[in-house]
């Protein structure tokens, strides 16, 4: 098992077609930490032109899968839940940060918050990690 965080994360980003495809960026790693960021771009508007809950969904779900898998062994999400603030808009950069509240043997929970440049919180993301008896390059335990 690695314990590099930013080893993990290049490993993991490499595969990572949707964070590319969304041109989201891994900005600070840590053990069970992690900061992302992304630029709301038109394509992620939806009929109101604020950002869609799913692009934002997705930005803290990609945060917390990086916190979550940090230590070297791979997790997947076994839940989650968001809580939306305020709504984003084209051209605001978003930052969420992930950060681990409990981590057992199999189970973690973690908390994300998505702010913007202006340091407003747009949505509260919490997840509860599985570890899959794996590493994040795929070895078996």
């Amino acid at each position: 098992m690695s314990t590099n965080a930013w080893a993990n994360a290049r490993e993991m980003y490499a595969r990572d077609n949707c964070a590319k495809q969304m041109g989201i960026e891994i900005i600070e790693m840590g053990e069970g930490f992690a900061v992302l960021t992304m630029t709301i771009t038109a394509e992620m508007l939806n009929g109101h032109q604020t950002c869609h809950g799913g692009q934002l969904f997705t930005l803290a779900d990609t945060a917390f899968a990086y916190a979550c898998n940090s230590q070297g062994l791979a997790a997947v999400a076994s839940g989650c839940n968001i809580d939306f603030m305020r709504p984003g808009k084209e051209g605001d950069r978003l930052k969420a940060v992930a950060q681990v509240r409990h981590q057992g043997r199999q189970t973690g929970v973690y908390d994300i918050e998505i702010i913007n440049q202006d340091e407003k919180t747009l949505a509260l993301f919490r997840g509860r990690a599985h570890r899959i008896g794996t590493t994040v390059s795929g070895a078996k335990l």
